[in-house]
């Protein structure tokens, strides 16, 4: 692992940065006992005190619907509507589920539409699952590897190796799962992925000098304007969360295998392996907004090869918010490891507003250079708010700011970052 150890400075002071956020917060633990209050979401603000006052029945459905309005580093000014559906059965031990649709368009000329879908219908005994969205896209490209960002350059800029590049994107992604005992599932899936129309920034044509994507796709005989992916696969689910929607407790495991047919008259069969872990431990009896989180996945390519857009890379989960502290895309590669640590906290002693201090850590590989997953580890840390929209469904909106090495990006989102 020849990179870690110049890591370290900024390893260390994310481990101090969570450790010192975790010491403050735990010594408001025994303030949140003595000076409780009731729970009071964003829209309540604007309610009158009378009908506050009057006893309601506890829903089992929110319907959230906000404009957009923020910045991120591969979209630039993004601005338009989003709609989030929470709801659940009338058992009291049925779970929440969530669906949103996002419509956006970007100062970037990008038009990003969005569906995203997790949903425990049946009483929690039928699980879905849904990642769709059409996209007139935008995107530089960084190259293949964690090792892209060099160590001891205090001068150099990420934007000095991008690539832009312009494509139109539709990914349909389902899978279903079926309960076989107490929190496991079992199912299968469908997968699509389109890329189309795409044009990469021409580099020295002249001297034969070809992009990352080009010279990839050149060198595996990939078609360079386009292509489609097209696969099914196996997943097993195991998920004990409380809420899906904003966890205090429980273990979120996924195991899903896919095989994809071939890729053009010229493209191979490839399979891909993808596993991911969600934990959420409680760290007060008392007030249940304290809560450390860890998410980690991994994306590994097991048999052939996939065109470069294909490749495993930040950002490319399903609610597109790994990496922070990175610009979508900047990490890239045939693997693809990602572990993040989140510790929540309250502000507001009626949770109105609510805290996060996080750090991340990201490895991809470079077959075609002999880098290896893990070879090469990029740390970031970052900091964020929540406010409070709806008490009962627990759904915040989220504000992150994070920071890598010679990198740093914001992002607003609904619900937990993960």
């Amino acid at each position: 692992m020849r990179n870690i150890s110049n890591n370290g400075l900024l390893v260390f002071l994310a481990r101090s940065f969570l450790l010192l956020f975790c010491q403050l917060s735990f010594a408001q633990i025994e303030n949140d006992i003595a000076n409780s209050c009731p729970i009071k979401s964003f829209p309540e603000l604007f309610k009158k005190k009378d009908s506050l006052a009057v006893a309601k029945p506890l829903k089992n459905s929110f319907l959230l619907v906000l404009p957009v309005l923020f910045v991120q580093p591969a979209n630039g000014l993004i601005y338009g509507a989003i709609t989030q559906y929470t709801f659940k059965g009338k058992r009291p031990t049925d779970k929440y589920s969530s669906a949103f649709l996002m419509a956006t368009y970007t100062t970037k000329k990008q038009i990003l539409i969005d569906a995203k879908s997790n949903l425990l219908l049946n009483h929690n005994k039928l699980y879905l699952w849904g990642d769709w969205r059409y996209y007139k896209f935008s995107q530089d490209n960084y190259g293949l590897g964690s090792d892209i960002i060099p160590s001891g350059e205090t001068n150099f800029s990420i934007e000095s190796i991008a690539q832009p590049m312009k494509y139109d994107y539709v990914k349909f992604y389902q899978t279903a799962s079926v309960l076989v005992t107490d929190n496991l599932f079992l199912g299968g899936g469908i997968h699509l992925d389109g890329y189309m129309n795409i044009k990469d920034q021409p580099l020295e044509i002249d001297n034969n000098k070809l992009t990352y994507h080009q010279e990839y796709n050149i060198a595996h005989r990939f078609n360079t304007n386009k292509y489609f992916i097209k696969g099914i696969s196996a997943n097993l689910i195991y998920d004990s969360r409380d809420n899906l929607v904003n966890p205090n407790h429980g273990l979120f495991a996924n195991v899903n295998y896919r095989t994809n047919s071939g890729v053009g008259k010229n493209g191979s069969l490839s399979a891909v392996l993808f596993t991911e872990l969600k934990y959420y431990i409680p760290l007060s009896k008392t007030n249940k907004q304290h809560v450390l989180a860890f998410w980690s996945y991994g994306q590994f390519l097991t048999k052939g090869n996939l065109p470069y857009l294909n490749l495993p890379a930040i950002g490319g989960d399903q609610d597109s918010r790994s990496g922070r502290g990175y610009t979508q895309g900047l990490f890239r590669g045939q693997n693809l490891c990602y572990f993040e640590t989140e510790y929540r906290f309250p502000i507001s002693c009626n949770q109105l507003l609510s805290g996060t201090v996080f750090t991340n850590f990201t490895s991809t590989s470079n077959r075609d250079r002999n880098i290896h997953v893990l070879e090469y580890i990029q740390p970031a840390i970052g900091v964020g708010l929540r406010l409070l929209i709806d008490k009962v469904t627990k759904t915040n909106v989220v504000a992150s700011y994070g920071v890598g090495r010679h990198s740093k990006s914001f992002y607003v989102n609904t619900g937990e970052t993960f």
